[in-house]
């Protein structure tokens, strides 16, 4: 089992990159069997900055036509949710009467959907539909329920794949978990 150091914490591997692509492989089944022979362009909203790579292996693996908005949101501070959801960079599209495939890389309190779910509205989405790459169902306290979830995992601080810690760990193929020997 592979141990990396970022900052002053170390990390083992907890999802290889062969299980990530086969998650996202299925998950994008799931969206294409649901979107096919779709006549309108449906938006993909990647949630900047964690979701860029789970959004470009998504994107590479749908079979419609879709146009790529993002969006920044921020709720952590180091290894915890602050509770408290930040826009850092609105929409970069208009979404109206558009629907929307909100794609981001973990849900685990459910209050950066909700307030995503308020802003799209707000904006005049259509139809909001939530793909998470992974969903902690154990720390979700709102009540959200993606409509696509590529993997459930426990309510434990990972990296990889996107995920950072305090910016750092976003380049790394596979997924790592807080190593708690530390």
């Amino acid at each position: 089992m592979e141990r990396i150091r970022l900052f002053d914490k170390t990390f083992r591997t907890f999802i290889p990159n062969e299980d990530i692509e086969k998650a996202i492989d299925d998950v994008a089944g799931k969206i294409n069997a649901d979107f096919k022979g779709c006549t309108d362009i449906p938006v993909l909203l990647c949630v900047l900055n964690g979701s860029i790579m789970f959004t470009a292996e998504l994107m590479k693996r749908l079979e419609f036509n879709c146009e790529l908005v993002s969006i920044k949101l921020t709720s952590y501070s180091g290894t915890e949710s602050t509770g408290h959801v930040r826009q850092a960079m609105g929409l970069t599209a208009d979404i109206t009467g558009r629907r929307v495939i909100i794609v981001e890389d973990i849900v685990d309190s459910g209050n950066t959907i909700l307030e995503l779910k308020k802003i799209l509205e707000g904006k005049g989405a259509s139809a909001t539909f939530v793909c998470t790459m992974l969903m902690k169902p154990d720390s979700c306290r709102a009540d959200v329920h993606p409509e696509y979830i590529a993997m459930e995992i426990p309510n434990d601080f990972i990296v990889g794949f996107g995920l950072d810690y305090n910016e750092i760990g976003r380049n790394l193929k596979d997924i790592y978990v807080l190593d708690q020997e530390n």
